[in-house]
This record gives structure tokens, C-alpha cells and sequence, in this order.
């Protein structure tokens, strides 16, 4: 099928460029011999989790339990959730799964190990523990320091549980800004410190996870780290080539949209608004657009209803667009956006090569 043939909007996805992504990645953490363990959150698909694992990734990451029955398929070696999971409904969900395959859980509390070790001891399983850890991001995790040891240690006395080390998340560190190298830097030694208090306590550190696709191609200068979680890197978006972590040829996913109206001189209006596209402003440094239209860069895309996309045109040189000309829109937040679509539409050139259900969309739960 031609590309021409699609409906609109549509989601597409470069099959040359997202390989090309995996492959870059996937020979960084084998040179660096570290493991690649990617976050499943940006595509949120069992053929592209297949792609990652086929080039070597040591297991997959999910959020919520949903993404983790989506995901759990044949062939998975391990998850793990990184995100802290609460209530009795979802820990029994979860149990499932890890009589499946291997499950390990990121979290912060005493309280959500405690409801995990009930469930994991009802059903004769165990399953494996990260302690979270907050080196800077200020979400989720406990501060370096004696809270974060104690909470390490009584989770090493539950039944049904294995700790196996500790989580961070290094999304606060933009290396394209001012401070970025400096927050790297303190990363680095607050880590040290955790990984030392650890050690010293008798904790196991054979899991340090970290990592980001900001910080993907610098995660061996972080001592004591073993494993990273990019998810982002698989497509790319706008965000990521404002944070310079990729390049505009390295982003894999736009989205086809038509010209439904051209109403003034200086405007023209797609059939793609926010129930197609991320509302989130782009960041660092936001300009107020939501995407950058790839056959017109300086158009700019500046405002949302639901269903319509307006262009702003002051700036662009060239013809306008036409009624009914198509458009391809690279999105500021790519996983947000691959969210709202049921289906991606691979392609090699023009030629759309295959397509597939997007499984893990809406699984909030």
C-alpha cells in the first residue's frame, strides 16, 4: 500500500530510522558493557518490544500493570515495573504475570512492599525489588540517606520478596542546557554515595537501573550504574532533538494529517488536534507549538481544539499549503501521541510496509 492510500490522521512509523535508533543503541550498551533494559512506554507494542529484545535487551519496562499483561508475551525474558504499585486488585494482576516470567518492582514505600510480599507469598512466588532512589528528578523515590537504608533493609525481611538493588530516573538532566553537565556531575557522586551506603550495610547492589534517552549515550561516565531504561530513543520527537539528544533524521514517528481548510492568507487548518496530538509544551525552551511540520519548517503549529490543528503561516516562504495536501507533523512528546492512536503504520519509503494495533494504549491501570 501507498502511503496515499491512508486515511488521516495517521500515525506513522519510519521502519529504516527505528531500527537504525535500535541498532545505535543496542551497540552503546554492548560496547560499554552495560545491560539495555528499554521502557516500553513510547511505543507500547509487543512487535516493537520484540525488535529491542532481537538486538540484545536484557528485559523490558512497563509502568502499570496493564502495560505489563500487554507486554508479557512469549519469548519476554523479564519485566520490570518501574513505577510503585498500590492496591490489592493490582498486585493480584501482577502476581499473574509473574507466574509467567520473572517480575522485579521499582518503589519507595514500606507500605507497597508490604501489600506486594502478601500477595507474592499467598501465591508461592517471589518477586524481585528495587529500592527507588531520587538523584535529582524530585518524583518519585527517597532522598539519598538513612530512609532510603532502612527502607532497603526491611524490605530484605519480607517474605515473597528478593532485593536485588536499587532504580533512579535521570530525567531532570537536560545536557543540552546551561546546568546539564553540573547536574550529571552531582548524579554521579550523589549515586557514589548511595551505592557506598549500600555496600556498607550489606545490601545487594547487583541492579543499579538507571538511565534516560537524554542521558542514554552518557550512561557509561556514571559510575556503578548496570543497566538503562530509554524508551523515548525508539522514535524520537521534537523534545528530544530540542534537548539534543537525537537529530531531526532521527525521528521515526510522524503524523500524517490533510489540509481541511486554508480560511485566511496566513493560517490553514489540519484534521489533527488534541485528540491526536500531545498538549505538551516542548521542552526546554517552549515556543508554544505542538509539532514541527517536516514539508514546512517554519509554519508554525501553535493552537488545538480537539479535532483541528491550526497553522500559523506569517512565517513560512514558500506556496501555501493546499485544501487537502498532506501534511507529516513530528510531535513535541511522541509517547503521549503514539497513546492516542489504535494503529501504527510502518513504513519503508512511501511503501507502507505493515501495520499493527498500538496494544498497550489507555492501559492506565
Amino acid at each position: 500500500m501507498h502511503i496515499s492510500s491512508l486515511d488521516t490522521p495517521a500515525l506513522l512509523v519510519d521502519l529504516d530510522k527505528t531500527e537504525a535508533n535500535l541498532d545505535r543503541a543496542a551497540n552503546y550498551v554492548r560496547s560499554h558493557g552495560l545491560l539495555l533494559r528499554p521502557h516500553t512506554k513510547t511505543h507500547k507494542s509487543p512487535l516493537i518490544a520484540r525488535m529491542q529484545l532481537d538486538r540484545g535487551a536484557a528485559g523490558l519496562t512497563v509502568a502499570k500493570v496493564g502495560e505489563a499483561e500487554v507486554i508479557a508475551r512469549d519469548g519476554v525474558p523479564n519485566l520490570l515495573l518501574a513505577y510503585p504499585v498500590w492496591g490489592d486488585a493490582k498486585w493480584h494482576r501482577l502476581v499473574e504475570v509473574a507466574k509467567r516470567l520473572p517480575v522485579t518492582v521499582a518503589l519507595d514505600s514500606a507500605e507497597a512492599a508490604s501489600g506486594l510480599s502478601r500477595h507474592a507469598q499467598r501465591a508461592g512466588i517471589t518477586l524481585g525489588i528495587l529500592v527507588e532512589a531520587d538523584l535529582g528528578m524530585r518524583r518519585c523515590g527517597l532522598p539519598p540517606g538513612e530512609g532510603l537504608v532502612r527502607l532497603a533493609q526491611a524490605i530484605s525481611a519480607m517474605g515473597g520478596l528478593r532485593l536485588e538493588g536499587l532504580m533512579f530516573y535521570p530525567g531532570h538532566i537536560n545536557l543540552a542546557a546551561e546546568a546539564g553537565e553540573q547536574q550529571l556531575e552531582t548524579l554521579r557522586s550523589e549515586l557514589r554515595a548511595v551505592i557506598e551506603s549500600f555496600r556498607t550495610s550489606g545490601l545487594p547492589t547487583d541492579v543499579v537501573s538507571g538511565g534516560s534517552t537524554p542521558t542514554l549515550f552518557q550512561s557509561h561516565t556514571i559510575e556503578g550504574i548496570t543497566e538503562i531504561r530509554p524508551g523515548t530513543y525508539v522514535f524520537n520527537d521534537r523534545t528530544q532533538v530540542a534537548a539534543g539528544a537525537c537529530t531531526w533524521q532521527d525521528c521515526a514517528v510522524t503524523v500524517l494529517v490533510t489540509v481541511v481548510s486554508t480560511p485566511r492568507p496566513d493560517a490553514a487548518v489540519i484534521d489533527g488536534g488534541s485528540k491526536t496530538f500531545t498538549s505538551d509544551p516542548l521542552r526546554p525552551g517552549g515556543d508554544g507549538c505542538f509539532g514541527r511540520v517536516v514539508e514546512m519548517p517554519s509554519a508554525r503549529f501553535h493552537k488545538m481544539n480537539e479535532e483541528h490543528g491550526l497553522l500559523d503561516l506569517r512565517e513560512h516562504a514558500g506556496p501555501p499549503p493546499r485544501i487537502g495536501q498532506r501534511l507529516r507533523i513530528i510531535p513535541n512528546h511522541v509517547c503521549v501521541t503514539v497513546n492516542m492512536h489504535e494503529t501504527a503504520r510502518g513504513l519503508r519509503g512511501e511503501t507502507v510496509q505493515q501495520s499493527w494495533p498500538v496494544a498497550g494504549r489507555g492501559k492506565l491501570q
